[in-house]
């Protein structure tokens, strides 16, 4: 009775080792089967969005022919010769505040074009020169000027570069007194190297 009892309990053990198996095998054939179904729907995914972004590209690719530089809509007009000089002269001494590399008579930036005319209703109102740059002075600071002013707020800005280059001389001159000081040429022992 004993054998018998032992091959019915090898024979349950084997059927519940068999059932684990194929319960592990089904939830791993499973789980593969989600995996090539999100793979698959993440590329359909992916296909349809690249179809929408070139409908939407070309689309919109009329319209991208149809964008222009903005410019002056109605250019400006000078009563004379001496006027137009004079205006040319004063916006090639201003910068543009929205460029901050280009003067005001260069740049093609919509707040150049406003301040161009304000510049020229100013000297049309009879301000000078320099009362239409303290105008804008007064209204955008020092940095509208390309050749600021001196003063207590651009004396670095104007003799900075100078100052650098005399600390520097000075440090490059106590190295090379220290260096002739403490040290002996060495003789000449006649090798090439």
């Amino acid at each position: 009775m004993r054998t018998c009892s032992k091959s019915v309990a090898s024979a349950a053990g084997w059927r519940v080792a068999e059932r684990r198996k194929r319960s592990v095998r089904a939830v791993h054939e499973h789980s593969e089967h989600r995996t090539r179904a999100s793979w698959q729907a993440q590329q359909d995914f992916g296909q349809v969005l690249r179809s929408l972004l070139l409908a939407l590209l070309l689309a919109c690719w009329p319209l991208a022919t149809l964008a222009q530089p903005a410019q002056d809509p109605a250019p400006l007009e000078f009563a004379d010769g001496a006027e137009e000089a004079r205006f040319r002269a004063l916006v090639a001494e201003l910068r543009c505040v929205m460029c901050q590399n280009q003067s005001l008579a260069d740049s093609n930036a919509q707040i150049a074009h406003d301040l161009r005319r304000e510049v020229l209703a100013l000297m049309r109102g009879g301000m000078s020169d320099a009362q239409v740059r303290q105008h804008l002075v007064e209204r955008y600071g020092e940095f509208v000027l390309y050749r600021p002013r001196l003063g207590a707020q651009t004396w670095l800005l104007w003799f900075g570069p100078a100052l650098v280059l005399l600390v520097g001389g000075v440090v490059v001159a106590r190295i090379v007194r220290r260096r002739a000081q403490g040290r002996p040429v060495p003789p000449d022992d006649g090798q090439e190297w």
